[in-house]
């Protein structure tokens, strides 16, 4: 079986353009007016990206102000993560493509054989996570804390985690690829009772959360990350990814979304 996906791999750009991006690529493809989409994509200025359920009052919104970083709230579920020297994925396809049929975690599983292969290219020796974290593992406001069933880990440290939804339009699955820097960046722009909680969160984070540069001591471009994905989604899920751009249509789309939704208070600034 191998069919033509979408290639995308676009400039980066502001935390609510890239959801309202993912949006509405989700629309044009559930509907078939494009082809299933891998996109690729970074973050311009840094963002701290909340779950869909999440409370904003885990923000420091005076310590995310100081430091010119946005926040955003994604369509998926999960923590805080923030976006910053990484590689970020996303997968949008109908809910009969094959290669997301069945449930979340069946539909996950088929993903991360791929996101598995592209890292191993890069000279990680990562494993995927087969079970999920127990309900009191997950309280935390940050998403890397902890791997979930199926997220990429090296040595028992998380390295790539990645969160789906599944609406009526198709199935949206994006990701992050950490590439290098400090993670315990995140612990600085969340809110903690006092600053003792907020060091002992940075030091829990470090050991439970990795980077590539921290696994292989070598920084990894972004673009090379980005082939050795494109390669892997090809062979192990037998896709043919061309590339393409966004639609006159998915731009006007997005922009809608970016406006109405993923840049206003009342989508992001939920308790």
């Amino acid at each position: 079986m191998t069919d033509t996906w979408r290639l995308l791999m676009t400039p980066p750009a502001r935390g609510a353009w890239n959801m309202a991006v993912d949006e509405a690529i989700l629309e044009t493809a559930g509907r078939g007016a494009s082809l299933p989409t891998l996109r690729l994509y970074a973050w311009a200025p840094a963002c701290l990206s909340l779950g869909f359920a999440q409370s904003y009052r885990d923000v420091d919104v005076a310590r995310l102000t100081a430091h010119g970083w946005d926040v955003v709230r994604r369509a998926t579920g999960g923590r805080a993560i923030l976006h910053i020297d990484e590689l970020t994925y996303s997968v949008t396809a109908p809910l009969n493509e094959p290669r997301v049929l069945g449930s979340v975690l069946e539909s996950y599983y088929r993903l991360a054989g791929a996101l598995v292969q592209a890292v191993r290219q890069l000279g990680l020796p990562v494993e995927m996570e087969a079970d999920a974290p127990s309900a009191s593992a997950t309280k935390g406001p940050v998403c890397f804390e902890v791997p979930s069933a199926y997220e990429i880990v090296v040595a028992g440290k998380k390295l790539v985690g990645s969160a789906q939804a599944r609406k009526k339009e198709g199935v949206l699955q994006h990701g992050t690829f950490p590439l290098t820097g400090d993670l315990t960046r995140i612990t600085q722009v969340l809110a903690f009772p006092d600053e003792a909680a907020r060091a002992a969160a940075a030091q829990k984070l470090l050991l439970r959360a990795t980077t590539a540069e921290s696994v292989t001591g070598q920084v990894i471009a972004w673009e090379t990350a980005a082939q050795a994905f494109v390669a892997a989604f090809e062979s192990q899920l037998g896709l043919r990814l061309e590339r393409g751009e966004l639609s006159t249509g998915e731009k006007a789309r997005a922009d809608e979304l970016f406006q109405k939704k993923y840049d206003h208070s009342d989508w992001t600034e939920r308790s």
